[in-house]
């Protein structure tokens, strides 16, 4: 009796160690139906499994086998695939996992605020275009997944249901390159960079510290702290005194002054990263679409400039240190178009006179320097329309595509406006010359080129004549006698500036002093 008790007890043990198995063995929710994976990369698969288990990954004609670790983590490496499908991915375990429907093409990552997060059946009430794709749909060959979701085709349901910036971007590059194209989003609207930066990489990166340092080299915290205690007797007194008056509105409760370095918004530092962005990276795709920066960083003395290079430099931690990252500039519109026919650029402003004088261009300056990180490039954006959430999506998109098709694809396409390269001083003039001309540097309506200021050692701009001269534009003022700088469209919005390159893009925003 003795020794069947304690067969029943192994053989019971042995089942339940096997149901465990079976339960634990599991795809990471990077993976799924529908999927599209990256061509031309290798491609990882990984998941979960019990200890010691042995895991076998099938995809075409290739066959990957690896043990589960200590933990029950797994991770094989398919090797570069060729564009086609739709095909079967077959994981092999103690039980056998089938994907269906798998496509090979182009994978993109789509990440930021609002202006990703808004979607297409929104935004297609508002914009022509894009409600065309919506109708037009479904889509064989491009592929979706909203984080955290599944995979699925891009139906009308579907395609309404996804990021309006990334679909119009997706389409175009389906429609140029002729592939499948996988499109995956992780957006929340309102939210700061600082909370879509992995965390560690944050606490540990020098550039941050260095930064929150100097800034806090300035404050003082200690008065601020005392201040703080001050207001906060005088609010539970003043609140005292409400509720015995039988007040139910009572006044706002003083926030405790946020050290440097801490998160001003109350959010994780990198708490969204985690949830949206952090189950797929590693997942193989070609780059990055990136929107945001109207929230800021989030981070008290951190400025986005500093706080997008560690979002970045993160970001490529998990992915691969090559990884292309293409965001959209800021803020949004602003200035003219090229051709305001054109419906990319049908929403610009039209060519106004200049102001009394224009000196709020910092944010945008600090913005357009994003893109001297490697393998970085910014998605000009002045004359795409103007908002808090522009609507002409389906323009930005394509902008976007441009860009990636230029910068990531090799296509000979221009993808940036006229930028500031260097300037020399001749005399009571000033020579700036410019890379990124393409065909030819232009300006665009007007009887004039028109939207540079100038300023000697007074440190007074004043506008210039200015003229085009091969790839350089050189600049006077018969008010500034011995100019030694020099600005362009130094404002948050500049619809008065008018340089562009012959392809059609818009210069972009410079200064030369650091006044």
């Amino acid at each position: 009796m003795k020794n069947v008790f304690s067969l029943i007890v192994c053989f019971t043990l042995i089942l339940v160690a096997s149901t465990s198995a079976n339960a634990n063995v599991k795809l990471a929710p990077a993976f799924g139906d529908h999927m599209v994976l990256q061509r031309g990369m290798n491609v990882s698969v990984w998941g979960q499994a019990a200890a010691g288990e042995q895991v076998t990954v099938v995809f075409r004609k290739q066959s990957k086998s690896t043990k589960a670790d200590a933990n029950g983590r797994w991770r094989v490496e398919l090797d570069a695939l060729k564009v086609g499908g739709p095909d079967e991915l077959k994981i092999t375990a103690s039980k056998t996992i089938v994907l269906k429907d798998v496509l090979v093409g182009e994978v993109w990552v789509g990440s930021g605020q609002s202006n990703m997060a808004g979607n297409v059946g929104g935004y297609a009430k508002r914009d022509t275009n894009l409600n065309k794709l919506l109708e037009s749909a479904p889509y064989e060959h491009i592929r979706l997944k909203k984080n955290p979701g599944a995979w699925s085709p891009a139906t009308d349901k579907s395609v309404a249901g996804h990021s309006a910036l990334l679909f119009a971007f997706g389409h175009r590059l389906h429609k140029e390159l002729n592939v499948p194209v996988g499109l995956i989003v992780g957006a929340v609207g309102g939210t700061p960079s600082g909370m879509w930066t992995p965390r560690t990489y944050f606490e540990n990166d020098e550039s941050c510290k260095k930064v929150i340092a100097g800034f806090a080299a300035k404050r003082d915290m200690k008065a601020e702290k005392a201040r703080y205690e001050r207001s906060l007797i005088k609010w539970e007194k003043t609140v005292e005194a409400f509720r015995k008056q039988g007040k139910k509105k009572l006044p706002r409760k003083p926030q405790r002054p946020k050290a440097p370095g801490e998160s001003s918004r109350g959010g994780k530092i990198g708490g969204l990263y985690e949830r949206y962005i952090q189950p797929v990276a590693g997942f193989a795709v070609r780059g990055v679409l990136w929107d945001q920066g109207e929230s800021g960083t989030g981070i008290v003395g951190l400025d986005q400039y500093t706080m997008m290079g560690s979002l970045i430099n993160g970001w490529r931690k998990d992915w691969n240190k090559d990884l292309p990252f293409i965001y959209i500039q800021k803020p949004s519109g602003g200035g003219c178009a090229w051709d305001s026919s054109n419906p990319i650029t049908a929403n610009a402003e039209k060519l106004a006179n200049l102001p009394a004088s224009a000196n709020d261009g910092a944010y945008r300056e600090l913005h357009i320097r994003i893109q001297d990180y490697p393998k970085t490039w910014m998605s000009c954006a002045t004359d795409l329309g103007s908002g808090v959430h522009p609507t002409n999506k389906w323009g930005y998109g394509q902008r976007a595509a441009r860009v990636a098709l230029g910068a990531v694809y090799g296509k000979e396409v221009a993808v940036s406006g006229p930028t500031y390269e260097s300037h020399k001083v001749e005399g009571r003039t000033i020579r700036v010359k410019f890379k990124h001309v393409g065909k030819g540097l232009a300006f665009k309506h007007g009887n004039a080129l028109q939207g540079f200021a100038i300023a000697g050692e007074d440190k007074k701009f004043h506008w210039a004549q200015a003229k085009i001269e091969g790839n350089a534009v050189v600049v006077s003022s018969d008010q500034v006698k011995k100019p030694i700088a020099v600005r362009y469209a130094w404002s948050r919005k500049s619809a008065w500036a008018n340089l562009f390159n012959k392809d059609g893009l818009p210069a972009l925003t410079f200064r030369t002093d650091s006044w």
